[in-house]
Order: structure tokens, then sequence, then C-alpha cells
């Protein structure tokens, strides 16, 4: 049996991605912090297909160490898609941002992403229809003020997944590396950035992108043979090519 592993998978774009490949037959690995919600949609999967097998596990992203655990534990299974969904943001400028925030931020954002994509790689390059897709932002492409550490940890995302997308090129490999970069999207992100307790969307953006519709552009990417899926300013999807400079390859 072949799993699709979503980190994340609690709540807004992670959730309805684990409903949309739920959806296509796909074997689910769910994985976030808490497993009620966890449990809440395996149950909703199973009501709608019980053919397909979910598998839920909690793990905590924050602390790398249980990043590594967390592979271990799924190197029992054959894992045809890997998605690196769990995110964290902080909404404030620099000088003002909550540090102890930030650095769980940068943990999850960038050092567990790195240790999972780099494992996964490690053992599936070689196998024919396997798939990395990290999850970045149209900020990873664009610098926000106010959301600046934010940004900067997007950027990494993009920029690593982009490299290594040419790395797997340059060596021929099966896998493919892939980015998603969501623009405003409505989840709990912004709640959970801002450390409030509620946020209305639609009183506040002008426009936005529901965790569904947003989970629908991931499977489009999923389809496609290009690198990155943008949401561009006037928040339309595009499928398109690397979109930062290559320098070279080396020797």
């Amino acid at each position: 049996m072949k799993y699709t592993v979503i980190t994340g998978a609690s709540s807004g774009i992670g959730y309805e991605a684990a409903l949309a490949f739920a959806a296509r037959g796909k074997n689910l690995i769910l994985v976030a912090r808490r497993l009620d919600k966890l449990e809440e949609l395996k149950s909703a999967i199973q009501n709608i297909d019980a053919t397909v097998d979910v598998i839920v596990h909690t793990s905590d992203l924050s602390d790398t160490r249980q990043a590594y655990t967390l592979y271990n534990t799924l190197k029992k299974y054959q894992i045809e898609t890997w998605i690196n969904n769990a995110g964290l943001g902080e909404g404030s400028f620099v000088a003002e941002q909550n540090l102890e925030k930030v650095e769980t931020m940068l943990r999850v954002n960038i050092e567990s992403l790195t240790i999972l994509s780099t494992l996964y790689v490690r053992d599936y390059a070689d196998v024919e229809g396997t798939q990395l897709i990290n999850v970045a932002s149209a900020l990873g492409y664009a610098i926000a003020v106010g959301s600046v550490a934010y940004s900067a940890s997007k950027y990494y995302v993009s920029a690593f997944t982009e490299g290594l997308a040419k790395e797997l090129e340059i060596k021929g490999a099966k896998l493919k590396a892939k980015v998603l970069a969501p623009a405003i999207t409505e989840t709990e992100f912004v709640k959970k950035s801002l450390d409030t307790e509620e946020f209305d969307y639609k009183a506040n953006m002008s426009k936005y992108h529901t965790a569904k519709e947003m989970a629908g552009f991931m499977l489009d990417l999923y389809d496609n043979n290009e690198v990155v899926g943008i949401v561009d300013l006037n928040y339309n999807f595009n499928l398109r090519s690397p979109m930062y400079p290559i320098i070279g390859e080396l020797h």
C-alpha cells in the first residue's frame, strides 16, 4: 500500500488537502499536534470512503528531534507523496516580535521541513511517481512589512525547494520536488500569527482563498510537471517554472 503524508493536517489547508487526496482514493498518514482533530478528520474521511486507509500520528515539529522520530516511525510505510504543510507565522514588526515565538516558527518552517525533506529524498529519489510538496507562501517571493521574519522563513522554503528540484533534475531522479505558495487563506493561521481569538476575513481582507480552494490548487500542482504553484497579486493561481536564479551545479 502507498501513502500520502500530510503534516499540519488538523486544520486549514492540511485538513482540506487530506479530504482532497482521500477523494482520489489515496491512503493517508496525517500528522499534527492535536490528536482529537486528527481523529475527527479520520472519521470524516472514512465516512466518505471506508476503503481509504487513514493513519494518524501526533508530532510537535517545533521540536526538531520529533521530526527525526516522526520520519523513522513512518519508514515502515511506502510513501508516495510527502507534503510538508505544517507552518507557523509571526505578525509584528521585527523590533516588537516575540523572539520565543519566532524561534518556534523557524524550527517548524525551516528546520523540521529541511530534516523531513532531506530524509524523504534520501529514501525515495529513485522511486517512480514520488513527490515532495513543500508549502511556502506568496510571501516567500515578496517581503511583507510587519511579517518580515515569517516572509524570510518562507523565502527559505521556496529557495530550498526550487534548488532541490534542480538537484533532482541534474541527477535524473524520479522524485519531483514542488513548492506551493498560497496567499492569504481562510484558516486558523492568521489568528495564531496575531495571537487573537477571532479574525473576520470578510471584514479585514479584500481578497483571500478558502482552505478548500487552496487544497484544489495543491492537487493542480500535484498533477502538473511544473515546480511552482503560486497565487499572484490578483489572487490567481499560476503553475510555473522555478523563480529563483540557479547559479550552477556542483562538480
